[in-house]
This record gives structure tokens, C-alpha cells and sequence, in this order.
């Protein structure tokens, strides 16, 4: 039986990816209590890097909110396989933090990780709702052009 934010991804589109294996001595998820942190995601699709470059240089907003939102789609892959396999055991996203490589002279970062934002409130409906933090940097791993890091609460 698929359960209902499983139907909900279904609605939206959406096909979570398998989940990569973490690059570095860090763990994928790690959990203490009902808190769930996810680690940095980047906007990887089928094994590759779908955005890269500087936002306000290499690309626009709207390329941006797409990159934040495919760093979401593989933020919620990484806490389905956590979750054994129960994403309706999410009680609510607490805190998403995103990052965005960003030219010197661009300041819309908020608008990039809505991106990101929409989507947990579209999946999670009110429980989506988070505290947040868009940081505008430099440059990000593999020259990605955004990271995305999220805490969710899950009994």
C-alpha cells in the first residue's frame, strides 16, 4: 500500500532517485532522538551534476530554484532510505539551510532556495512550513551551484 506522501510525490511528479553513498568521513543522515539531520545535498541527477556555476554569472533565478529543488527531491531520497523507507513518519521540517554560489554582486539568494522551501511545503503540506537560512557563497563542492542541508523531526 503506498502510503500518503509517497502518493502525494506521485501527484507532484516526482520519482525519488536512489541515494549516493556519502564522498568524505561523514554520514548521509545522522539521528539523535526524533531529529533527523540531513547532510549537504547538491543538485546531482543520474549520477551527474544537473547546475553548476555561479548564480548572477553562469545562471539565472529560475535555473537556481530548479537546482534547489533537485537538491530537495534528493534531500527527501536520503531521508526515505533513513526512514526505512517511511517518509510519512516525518512530523515536520525544522530547518532547511541552503547554500548558493553566488557572483559578488548577487543578492537573491531567499529566491533561490524557495525552490527548496516550496517543495517541502508542497509535499508535507503545513508540516513542510521550516525555519531557514540562505547563505550567498563564493563557490560549493564539485562546482554545484547549490547545497542544501535540512533537520526534520521523525518519532
Amino acid at each position: 500500500m503506498t502510503d500518503a506522501i509517497e502518493s502525494r510525490l506521485i501527484e507532484l511528479g516526482i520519482t525519488l532517485p536512489e541515494t549516493s553513498a556519502a564522498v568524505a568521513n561523514y554520514l548521509p543522515v545522522a539521528r539523535t532522538g526524533d531529529l533527523l539531520f540531513v547532510s549537504g545535498q547538491l543538485p546531482m541527477a543520474d549520477g551527474r551534476m544537473a547546475w553548476t556555476g555561479r548564480l548572477g554569472e553562469a545562471l539565472d533565478i529560475d535555473q537556481g530554484r530548479q537546482a534547489a529543488r533537485l537538491c530537495a527531491i534528493n534531500m527527501l531520497a536520503q531521508l526515505r532510505a533513513a526512514l526505512d523507507g517511511e517518509l510519512d513518519r516525518v512530523a515536520r521540517v525544522v530547518r532547511l539551510g541552503g547554500f548558493v554560489a553566488s557572483a559578488e554582486d548577487f543578492t537573491a539568494q531567499p529566491q533561490v532556495i524557495n525552490g527548496a522551501s516550496d517543495l517541502m511545503v508542497d509535499v508535507f503540506g503545513e508540516a513542510g512550513r521550516h525555519a531557514r537560512a540562505a547563505v550567498g557563497v563564493n563557490v560549493l563542492p564539485l562546482g554545484a551551484a547549490v547545497e542544501l542541508e535540512g533537520l526534520f523531526e521523525a518519532p
